[in-house]
This record gives structure tokens, C-alpha cells and sequence, in this order.
């Protein structure tokens, strides 16, 4: 069972000395000679203690006496004295060798713990006998096996007269005689301080006792801590008294990283934040890195803080932060690694190893074994900068900061206070180094195609500052990058993405949400010209470049890269903290029988239980936790099917720390008595049958593979052109590329060659790169809104207002007149009347020109733009066509896709070069072209009402169907961040995807909550912060409303999931809320507790939704409407006309209006609406027929109109196309007509839901997948 629980505070206790044998000859020797010269000794394993100390078995036959002893002197064993380098390396690295040699004299040694190299640890500096007795000390190690995990030591040296350690009674000169040994705690967790506190203790309690007594109190102790449990992930910390200490466990802030209990201040207490940084750089670079340090604890707490601080980047190289005297020929190693040794090490390190990076801890200083200083490319300067100016804040001083406060008399009082001031200290410094790593690599994202799982390596080289190049292509080489590439391409949810998330300035978010092909907008143009310094002006890229637009000084000048992301923020973006509880654990038993172990884990059991009654549910997180210790402590006293039941309410109420490995552990041990058990009791069959079902599934395995971005050598037919296009990084939109497809390839074979796919990709990336270099006119910025950018620049023409050079934004054409600065407007895109070709007469010759007419402009204007017309006219076309579009579907992204299209127009005809360019590219017009087939023109009605458009999918290749929608108003309570105080739209997409909208601006807050693969049914939001949805694979799934994370997962149906319904009318409780499923069950929850309180059944063929009025409860069945109670108690049943009824027929929809009486339903497969007057017992209808309608697919109540979505046909030119058209009906009740039908989707409607009865959003099937959102009147 042991293998299978995790493992408690300790792991093994180790005592580490010389031999009695030595210690006599010693003895006898100083006698002899009368003197003492630097005697050194070889450290010995005296002592192994390691769980399990005690067994029921045991116990039994024993009756509570100790069957053999726990603590056994270990036999002679020349080996562990002599032991030599390879082996200590061997050991050091983590590898099993001393595992073949077997002892059975001695204690269980864990099979995770080599001892051959840990006497050596222990004593780093040699085992040195002296004449006066030294002071405690500690020091800390960490082990790493082949596989990386990790166990952490604690060692405590203390001093003993050698008269009292040999039990010899002679005296002479070896009475005088002081001889160490140590005391090394290991555990799998590296809790250090709290290890240490432990130690302290003991070595309290050992002063006093004789050595004849130590194994005993040793013994003790030991068995003690194997008592403590881990806390889980969370905010749960564990609290213990070992006399006289009360002493602390904190919890992993994430189940994916170590606990934090150390003091990460001790790296800025050595070095200044430049230091810091170059020693950050080395590491991230993977090189060769020593530390140094006149004190052995003092490296290990370094280490770890610098590992800590490049998180979410694992360190994946040898790691051994203290190595002992006879180790350091590690040093030697090729590969990387980070390894530390004492300071009289230094210059014999320095002298005989080259390319080392030496770090002088207690010096503050950085250094290599050739030079004094470092020669490797630094961290990028606005990152460096914005973690200088970060640490400023950091108060690290902890008597600074209690000095205004009373003095403590108690010293637990004075202890918690040092506790709280560090862990503030630790948030705010995790805060600071996080968002450092955030600065480096934000843009990391922006060049990965997670559909491929492609990183563009050398794109993002080239987005780069050519100072920061060498930096980065040293990173992203690394093995600690590639693991981080995996991270961002799974899309994990760490700290990194949270602040990457939350730290977008509005203009990224905007860009996010309508996917702007990358140039630099004005704003950041402006911003860049701010900080701009004399000596940073651009380095001019080599290869082609724009047209360069002026020379004059007015020029702006900027650096490419903080372009593309503005990283320095105004304000600390700090983790916001989160509320710590602290759970004492009962005291240890005075006895260590069988026993008394078992009371002591009842009476944790009890005290659990008191927590979780004192709770309740106004904290499912922290229940959660309680949960998960009380279901271990159930299993460590064997009552199985109470450890079950615990992992079950645990399942429920948070899924984040439920143990999967050891639940399926137990399920599958369950003897035939325990499984009759567990099937009486609903819960546990439920929860034993979701185990085995989710045993029978193939195991999802995480991809960890990624690929780099290579252009093809062969030629490529149209679905190997899509993948190359996507894994570019070009498009993600498929139409466009098919497009794109039709325009490269040649027309016999229906290919494209490699080589015209590498010019074009080079051109496409050239000029992308290229526009970052740009250098405009200050006139020019201050006429252009902050959010423009220039996508396309002619060259020196001459034009109807003289000569001069036309720019295009998304917005605009402009003049940039030749020889002086300056700004014309030529015209908008929204106000243009004509565009076409002319010719202008030049002698004989005829010049093509071409000629845009302006509303509200008298005269055209003309450039004669010789071999770039044609272009240029289909660029200026397709623009207009798409600001047309744009302007009248109140949907921005098609002005985005117009500016795609455009560029990728440009990019064919700079590739091609041949007389079909211009052909080619007109393939690739389609606004243009769907213009002369599609009236443009939105009715008037639809124009009024529409208000803006968006598209879930951005981030897809292809669109998807907006299954559900659901607004949840801003909470105004919560003061985390600023997003939090905004209302959210959360949009269910196919496949169990997720995207949540800020509803304040419509930008994308996430894009990637997975929940399940199946179809998402029915959404909720409740004030509790949550938001419910029921899902098609018959899970309720729990997001919380501010994490945007899925942690609760209630599995009470046994079909899928179809309706849900919050009781808002219970004046008693505003926590019941109902679920249904298809098969007609009911559930009644209690939304605190996620208990269910009620059960009933609809008969009924397919239950789709409930509702709840007063106290009714409205059932949807597919042929009639259920009225009952809410007890359940069934009261009437509306059942379809006869007339209507048929195979087919299904009612889709239904609104109750209780104040007028009124049921309206709806077909899915009819254009008609029923109104029923349902007050009565006898239910009479009317029946609204719907024109041009085929089927009612979602119905609304706002104010005091209904909202019905709907299919119908679309017919062009009299002839039907075929292609379903979604139409949305404003209904009066009162007059049963239809107020307004608005136009606004290219596929039919699946849902909708009202904002606060001002805005009504719809969401439509995937060949329009968008959501409009529409004025309510």
C-alpha cells in the first residue's frame, strides 16, 4: 500500500559518524604522542531509520512490545569508508549503485536512497576530530535520481567528547577530545525550514541525555515525523508541535511545483540586481555554473532560489548544490550543470577547469575561470530594467520592518510573525521574477502554430533587436526552452500564462481579438519615440527594405523589438495574494505502538471532520483540502470504504488535486465483502464505476513533441500547402489559404513548386520584418489614430497633388509628399465612390493611372502609378470592399481579412513576376468579387440593431459552431484585478471548448477552457462566482468565474446533460438549483455543498430543458411541455396538436410569461410558433406562423418582447441557394406579430442570451460560427 500513498514528512533519518574502532585507534594514538595535528576521519552510516516503524501484524503478536529494534548500528563496511569518486559520482547523480548490496542486519533502506556518497555530504569539508568543542551547525543537500525526481536533506552536525562516543572510561589526551557526527533528515518534499526547526529540536533534546540514550530519542523522533502528512496543493498549511517548537508545513501554491520554504531574499541579500541577472542569464543560457560560499547551508538556499525564479523553465542538467571536498572532480563534467563547493575551493577550481561560471556568493560576484568578468550575452535590456527598478520595492529587511511594532514575550507569537512577513515577501518576490521570464519570452506564443505544434525558431530570432539575437539563439537551444515550448503548445494554465494574460496592454488584447497581421501602430510608435536614447538609434537590417520616406530630422527612430511588445509596465504586475489556513495537527503520542499510532490518526480523522463542519460551503477549496488529508488518514488506518467516500466528495468538489492513481488503486484492491459494501451506498458505485470506465479508455498521453518550422522540397499539393502555411505562422484561416492555393499553383498540375513557396514565404517575412524598421515623420503620427499601422507604401509617384509616395493604413490613404515632411489625406476607405484605371497621355505614349473619387470631393485624385496600377487598384478595391463590409456587418475582422488579402495580393505578385501576377492575384480579391454577387447592403432594420459582431473561432483554422451562450454581469466586489470587475461572456464552442470574452471590450480573456471532448449543452452562472454547464458526456462541469479554471465535476447523471435551472424565487435559499438529462432525470442541488437533495423523473421520450416559475417547474419533453411541482409531483401536461404531430416534430424551445398566463413553444422542424393560455386546466393555443421560417431553434423573454431564433432558406435572384440564412424575430405577446426581423448570420441561429436586458447576443452554426450582438429597444 506504501507505494502507492504519498509519502509522509520524512523518508529516512540517517546518522553519520566515525567508527568506535576509529575512534579508539584515534584514541590510543593521541595518547601515544600527546598530540594533535588536523586528524581527519572517514564518515560512516551508523545509523538507518526508515518507515514503516510499526505494523498491525507486528503489533498483534507483540502486544504493543517492539518486535526488533528500530534503529540497528550498521555492520562494518569498508565500502561506505573507502568509498571512491566514481561511486560518490554515482551516487551524486542519482543513480542506484549501492542497491546490489544487501544487509540483513539492516534497517529498510528506501529503494529511492544511495548511501554511498552521503557520509561525504554530510561532512563536506572531511570529518575533522578537533580539541575544542565547535557550535551546531546545518546544511542542506538535494539528491536527483536518473530520473529527475528529486530528495531533499537536512543535516545537523553537532560535536561529542570522544570519551562519551567510545563508552571509554581512560583518560588522558582523547578525553580532551571532540569528535562531529551528523543527524540527515531526507524527505521527498524540500522543506527546509520546517526540516530544520525539526533538528533543532532534537539536538535541544540530545544536549541534555547521555549517548547511550540518543538511538532511543533518535528512534522518537523520527516516528514522529513519518506521523505528519504532506498538505495538498492550495492554501492549506499544516501545523505541528515538536517540543518546543510549533513548526509549519506550507502547501505547493500548484501541483506541477515544489513546496517554498525557504527564505528566496538570501539571493538579494548577496548579490545586486545586475549580479542577479548575470547569474539568471548564465543559467538560462545552460552553461557550466559554480557556486562558492564559505558556509555549505548557504549554497543550497541560493540554488533553489535560482531555480525557483526561472520558473516555469526546469532546470534539466546535473544539479548537486553542495559537493564535498572529494567530489569536485564533478567539476569536470562536459555537459551543463549547477553545482556548488566551498570558497577555499575557488582558485584550485579557477586554476584547473576552463569555461566554468564562478559565483562568489559571499562576495556578491560573477566571474569566469578564464576572466573576472563574463562574456555571454545578457538578459534583454527593457526586461533587465524592469526587474531592477522591481527589486527597489522589495523590503528584505525583516527588523526594518518590526521595529515600529511591540516587542514579543512569546516566542510562537514572534515566529508567526516572521512566518507571514516572509511569505508575503516570497509572493511578492515569485511575483517579480515571474514576470521577468514573461518580459523575456512573451512573444514566444506568437510564433507557435499549436494545430502543428510548430515553434518558428528563426522568425522569432528575427523579431528580435540584432543586440538580443545572440541571447536568444543561445536559449532557444536549451533543453530548459524545449520543456517550456511543450508547456506554452499544451496550453498549461501556470503562473507564466496568468501574468502573460493579465499584463496585455488594451492594444495587444485588440490585436488578439482580430488576429492584426503584425505591423507597428501608432501608439507604439509614439511610446517608442519616447524612450528612444541618442545611442539606440536602429541598426539598418541588411536585404530589402521599404521605401525609406524621409530624411529629414523629424525622422522617429525605434527599436524593433519593443515594438512588437511593450514590456514595462507602470505598476508591479503582483500575484494577488491569497488567504492562508493553518491546520494543527493533534498531538504526537507518548507511545509509538500500534495503538497509539491508530488513535492518533482517529483523532486526526476527528479534527478533520470538526474542520469540514466548521467550513461547510463557504470555502469548497479549503473543504476540498480537509477532504483530501481526511481520505489518506481513512486509508493509513485501513477504513477503505471511508477513504472512498472521501475521494469522492473530494472528485466533486475539486478535481485539480483529486488522487487518480491511488483511487484506481483502491477500486481495483477492493475484496468482494468492500465492493458489496460500496454498491449499497450510491455515491461510491457511482464513483467505482466512473474508475473502471475511466480504466477501459485508451490513456490520453500529453504530446510532448514539437517540431521546427522548414520550408518543403517537394511540391505541395493543396492539404500539404495548408499545413506549411499554417506551421509558417502566415494563416490560420483555411478559405484564405485555399485561395492563396489557387493563386501559387500552376494551373496544369494543380501544385505549387518548393521554390515558389520559399519566395513567397520569404517576401511574406521580409516585409513583416521590415515595417518594424519604418521610419515616418513625426507629421505622419500625429495625423494617424494611435491604433493604425501602414501595411503598404508606393514608390515616388507622381499624382494629381504632386509627387510624392501613397501609404495605406487600414483606414486610409495618404500622400507622403517628396523633399519636405508632410501629410496629405487622399482619401477614406469608407468614403470612397470609384475606384478605376485610367491612362494619362505622356507624348505618344498613354501611362496607366489610377483614379479614386471621394464623396464629398469634387475632383478625383490621379497617380499614375505606371507598372504598379493594376496592384494597387485591386489593393485599393479589395480595402474598399472590405470597409464596406466591415462598416455595414458591424464585424472589424473583415477589415482584417481585407488587410490579409491584401498583403498576401502583394506578396504574389513580388514572388510571381510575370505577366499572370496580377491574374494571380485578383484570385485572392474576395471582397471585391463578393461584392458584384451578394448585395452588400444590411437592411435597415438589421443596421439599427446590429451593434458589433465577434468571432470565438479567431484562433481556429476554420470556424465552429456556437453551441451555448452566457453573459454573467461584472462583480464589482472583488478588487484582484481589473478584469475580474468586468462582466464576462462565456461562448461554448464544439468539442467541449470554452472561450470567455471580457464584455467591456470584447477581447479574448481565454480561449482554451477544455472541458471534456463532447458537446456542451446548457450553461449557468451563479453569484457564487461559478458558472455550471452540462455537457453531452453527462457531467456537470464547475468553472470558477474568476480563475477561468474547471475544478468541480459532479457526476450524479447517468445520460447527457441537457438543462439546468437556478431557483431564483426561494426567498429560504438562493443556492437550489435543477439539472435534467435526456432520459428525464431531475436533480435538485444544493449549489454549497454540490449535494443532491431532491431526485424525480419525467416519463417522457427526450427531456431537452427545465425552467423554473414560482413553484413550478416547466419540463421541455420532445412532444409535450411538463408542468410539476417542485417536490416533483407531476400537475398537467401540454401535449402537441394532433395536426402538428408527426415523426419528425420535436419541440425545441419554450418561454413561460406566469404574469400573463402564457406558454410559448417552438418547433425545431416548423415555422410555427404556439402561444398557450396555461392558467386553466384546459389548454388552449394559437399558433403564429412564421414566414420564410424552417425551424425554431432558441427563444428569449427581454423586457417585454421575445426573441426567436430561427433557419430559414435564402434566395439570390429569385432562385434558392440552398444555403440556410439565420433570421431572428422580435415577437410583441400582446398583438401575436412580428415587431422586426434582423439579418445578421450566414448559418442558422443556435442561441441566444440576454446582457442585462439592454443587449441580446446569437450565436450561430460553424459556416458563420460569429455571435452578434444587438440593441435591445
Amino acid at each position: 500500500m506504501s507505494d502507492h500513498l504519498p509519502s509522509p514528512l520524512l523518508e529516512a533519518c540517517v546518522v553519520v559518524g566515525a567508527s568506535t574502532e576509529k575512534l579508539r585507534e584515534l584514541c590510543q594514538a593521541v595518547n601515544r604522542h600527546r598530540s594533535l595535528e588536523r586528524v581527519f576521519l572517514e564518515p560512516e552510516v551508523l545509523h538507518v531509520l526508515a518507515p514503516p516503524f510499526v505494523s498491525g501484524s507486528q503489533a498483534a503478536r507483540s502486544h504493543g512490545r517492539r518486535h526488533r529494534p528500530l534503529l540497528r548500528k550498521k555492520r562494518k563496511r569498508s565500502s561506505l569508508s573507502t568509498a571512491s569518486p566514481g561511486r560518490a559520482r554515482h551516487s551524486c547523480a542519482g543513480e542506484d549503485a549501492a542497491n546490489g548490496r544487501k544487509d540483513s542486519e539492516d534497517a529498510a533502506v528506501p529503494k529511492d536512497i544511495d548511501l554511498t556518497a552521503l557520509p561525504q555530504l554530510c561532512f563536506p569539508g572531511g570529518l575533522q576530530v578537533t580539541n575544542v568543542k565547535a557550535e551546531e551547525q546545518f546544511h542542506f543537500l538535494v539528491f536527483t535520481d536518473v530520473f529527475g525526481k528529486k530528495s531533499h536533506g537536512v543535516v545537523a552536525q553537532c560535536w561529542r567528547p570522544i570519551q562519551e562516543l567510545t563508552s571509554s572510561s581512560q583518560n588522558g589526551a582523547g578525553s580532551k577530545l571532540f569528535c562531529p557526527y551528523s543527524f540527515c533528515v531526507i524527505s521527498k518534499y524540500p522543506y527546509f525550514t520546517a526540516l530544520k526547526d525539526c533538528l533543532s529540536c532534537l539536538l535541544m533534546e540530545l544536549r541534555a541525555c547521555r549517548f547511550s540514550d540518543v538511538e532511543e530519542k533518535v528512534k522518537e523522533f523520527a516516528a514522529k515525523l513519518v506521523l505528519v502528512p504532506i498538505p495538498p496543493p492550495g492554501q492549506l498549511h499544516l501545523m505541528f508541535t515538536l517540543h518546543p517548537l510549533m513548526i509549519e508545513l506550507p502547501s505547493r501554491e500548484d501541483k506541477d511545483y515544489p513546496a517554498v520554504d525557504l527564505d528566496l531574499h538570501v539571493p538579494f541579500l548577496c548579490f545586486r540586481p545586475h549580479q542577479l541577472l548575470q547569474v539568471l542569464s548564465c543559467l538560462l543560457q545552460e552553461q557550466r555554473v559554480v557556486l562558492f560560499s564559505a558556509s555549505c547551508a548557504r549554497l543550497t538556499l541560493v540554488a533553489e532560489s535560482l531555480l525557483l525564479f526561472l520558473q516555469p523553465l526546469s532546470w534539466q542538467h546535473p544539479y548537486v548544490p553542495v559537493l564535498a571536498r572529494g567530489m569536485l572532480d564533478f567539476l569536470m563534467a562536459p555537459t551543463a550543470f549547477l553545482m556548488g563547493c566551498h570558497l577555499c575551493h575557488f582558485e584550485e577550481v579557477a586554476a584547473e577547469t576552463d569555461d566554468l561560471i564562478l559565483i562568489n556568493i559571499d562576495e556578491g560576484c560573477v566571474s569566469t575561470s578564464c576572466s573576472e568578468t563574463v562574456d555571454l550575452p545578457e538578459i534583454p535590456p527593457l526586461a533587465a530594467d524592469c526587474f531592477t527598478q522591481r527589486c527597489q520595492s522589495l523590503k528584505i529587511h525583516f527588523d526594518l520592518e518590526q521595529c515600529k511594532r511591540v516587542s514579543c514575550t512569546d516566542i510562537e507569537v514572534q515566529r508567526a510573525r516572521r512566518r507571514a512577513w516572509q511569505r508575503n515577501l516570497n509572493r511578492d518576490i515569485q511575483s517579480i521574477t515571474t514576470e521577468l521570464i514573461v518580459n523575456i519570452f512573451r512573444d514566444v506564443s506568437r510564433h507557435l502554430n499549436y494545430e502543428h505544434r510548430v515553434f518558428n525558431g528563426e522568425e522569432f530570432l528575427k523579431s528580435r533587436e540584432l543586440a538580443e539575437q545572440l541571447f536568444y539563439k543561445n536559449v532557444l537551444e536549451t533543453h530548459i526552452f524545449h520543456s517550456f515550448l511543450r508547456d506554452r503548445l499544451n496550453r498549461k494554465m501556470d503562473n507564466f500564462a496568468r501574468m502573460e494574460l493579465s499584463t496585455r496592454s488594451e492594444m495587444q488584447k485588440m490585436k488578439a481579438s482580430l488576429e492584426i497581421p503584425r505591423r507597428p501602430t501608432m501608439q507604439e510608435i509614439q511610446d517608442r519615440r519616447k524612450s528612444s536614447l541618442p545611442e539606440n538609434k536602429l541598426i539598418p537590417r541588411q536585404g530589402m527594405s521599404l521605401p525609406t520616406l524621409s530624411d529629414q530630422e523629424q525622422t522617429v527612430h525605434f527599436q524593433r523589438s519593443s515594438l512588437v511588445t511593450r514590456i514595462i509596465m507602470c505598476e508591479p504586475a503582483r500575484l494577488p495574494p491569497k488567504p492562508v489556513t493553518v491546520f494543527k495537527l493533534p498531538e504526537f503520542p507518548d507511545c509509538l505502538s500500534f495503538h497509539a499510532v491508530q488513535s492518533y490518526y482517529f483523532e486526526l480523522i476527528r479534527l478533520l471532520g470538526k474542520a469540514i463542519d466548521s467550513v461547510q460551503s463557504e470555502n469548497s477549496t479549503l473543504l476540498a483540502r480537509y477532504y483530501y488529508l481526511r481520505g489518506f488518514t481513512n486509508l493509513l488506518c485501513s477504513r477503505r470504504l471511508n477513504a472512498l467516500a472521501n475521494f469522492q466528495t473530494l472528485h466533486k468538489t475539486d478535481t485539480a488535486i483529486f488522487p487518480t492513481r491511488v483511487v484506481t488503486w483502491l477500486v481495483d484492491s477492493l475484496i468482494q465483502e468492500e465492493q458489496q459494501q460500496a454498491n449499497r451506498w450510491p455515491e461510491l458505485k457511482r464513483l467505482i464505476l466512473k474508475v473502471k470506465t475511466e480504466n477501459e479508455k485508451p490513456s490520453a498521453r500529453l504530446d510532448d513533441d514539437f517540431k521546427k518550422f522548414e520550408l518543403p522540397r517537394k511540391h505541395l499539393d493543396r492539404g500539404e500547402f495548408v499545413r506549411c502555411i499554417q506551421e509558417g505562422g502566415i494563416l490560420k484561416d483555411v478559405a484564405t489559404i485555399h485561395r492563396l492555393f489557387d493563386a501559387l499553383s500552376a494551373s496544369e498540375s494543380k501544385q505549387v513548386d518548393p521554390e515558389i513557396f520559399k519566395g513567397f514565404y520569404t517576401f511574406w517575412k521580409e516585409t513583416e520584418a521590415e515595417a518594424q524598421d519604418v521610419n515616418f515623420p513625426a507629421e505622419v503620427i500625429e495625423h494617424l489614430d494611435h491604433s493604425e499601422c501602414v501595411y503598404k507604401v508606393s514608390s515616388c509617384v507622381k499624382t494629381s497633388r504632386g509627387v510624392g509616395k501613397i501609404a495605406m493604413t487600414q483606414k486610409r490613404l495618404f500622400l507622403l509628399p517628396e523633399g519636405r515632411p508632410g501629410f496629405q489625406e487622399i482619401t477614406m476607405f469608407r468614403d470612397i465612390q470609384e475606384v478605376k484605371v485610367a491612362s494619362a497621355p505622356f507624348l505618344p505614349l498613354r501611362i496607366p493611372s489610377l483614379r479614386i473619387r471621394t464623396s464629398g470631393k469634387l475632383e478625383a485624385f490621379e497617380a499614375n502609378l505606371k507598372t504598379e496600377t493594376a496592384l494597387w487598384n485591386l489593393v485599393v478595391k479589395e480595402m474598399w470592399a472590405g470597409r464596406k463590409m466591415a462598416d455595414q456587418h458591424k464585424y472589424p475582422q473583415y477589415m482584417t481579412q481585407a488587410l490579409t488579402n491584401v498583403l498576401l495580393m502583394d506578396a504574389v505578385v513580388g514572388v510571381l513576376r510575370s505577366q499572370r501576377s496580377i491574374c494571380a492575384a485578383s484570385k485572392l480579391a474576395y471582397f471585391d468579387k463578393i461584392k458584384h454577387e451578394v448585395p452588400m447592403m444590411v437592411p435597415k432594420t438589421t443596421s439599427e440593431m446590429l451593434k458589433h459582431k465577434i468571432n470565438p473561432s479567431l484562433d481556429l483554422a476554420e470556424p465552429q459552431t456556437v453551441r451555448m451562450l452566457l453573459y454573467t454581469p461584472g462583480q464589482l466586489t472583488c478588487d484582484d484585478s481589473k478584469d475580474e470587475m468586468n462582466p464576462k461572456l462565456w461562448v461554448a464552442l464544439s468539442g467541449g471548448r470554452v472561450v470567455v470574452f471580457d464584455a467591456a471590450s470584447w477581447s479574448i480573456l481565454q480561449d482554451a477552457i477544455r472541458l471534456g471532448e463532447s458537446q456542451l449543452n446548457c450553461m449557468l452562472g451563479l453569484v457564487q462566482d461559478q458558472v455550471w454547464i452540462g455537457s453531452q458526456d453527462s457531467v456537470i462541469y464547475i468553472v470558477d468565474a474568476h480563475s477561468l479554471s474547471c475544478s468541480k465535476r459532479l457526476t450524479e447523471h447517468r445520460n447527457e446533460v441537457t438543462g439546468l435551472a437556478l431557483d431564483a424565487g426561494n426567498q429560504h435559499s438562493s443556492s437550489e438549483l435543477y439539472s435534467c438529462s435526456c432520459d428525464g432525470t431531475i436533480l435538485q442541488w444544493d449549489s454549497s455543498s454540490l449535494k443532491v437533495t431532491r431526485q424525480f423523473h419525467v416519463i417522457c421520450e427526450h427531456l431537452s430543458s427545465v425552467q423554473i416559475h414560482g413553484d413550478t417547474l416547466w419540463c421541455c419533453c420532445s412532444d409535450s411541455i411538463v408542468e410539476l411541482k417542485k417536490s416533483g409531483t407531476p400537475q398537467r401536461r401540454l401535449l402537441l396538436p394532433e395536426h402538428v404531430r408527426g415523426p419528425t416534430s420535436a419541440l425545441s424551445s419554450f418561454i413561460v410569461i406566469p404574469e400573463r398566463g402564457e406558454l410559448w413553444t417552438g418547433l425545431a422542424d416548423s415555422g410555427d410558433l404556439f402561444m398557450w393560455h396555461a392558467d386553466g386546466h384546459k389548454a388552449a393555443f394559437k399558433k403564429i406562423s412564421l414566414t420564410g421560417c424552417s425551424g425554431v431553434t432558441c427563444m428569449i423573454r427581454v423586457k417585454d418582447q421575445i426573441w426567436v431564433g430561427c433557419r430559414g432558406e435564402s434566395s439570390v435572384g429569385g432562385h434558392r441557394d440552398a444555403q440556410l440564412r439565420g433570421r431572428l424575430l422580435v415577437i410583441h405577446p400582446q398583438t401575436l406579430t412580428v415587431a422586426k426581423e434582423l439579418q445578421a448570420h450566414s448559418d442558422s441561429i443556435q442561441t441566444l442570451c440576454s446582457a442585462e436586458d439592454r443587449y441580446v447576443l446569437s450565436g450561430s452554426e460553424r459556416r458563420d460560427g460569429r455571435i452578434a450582438i444587438w440593441r435591445v429597444e
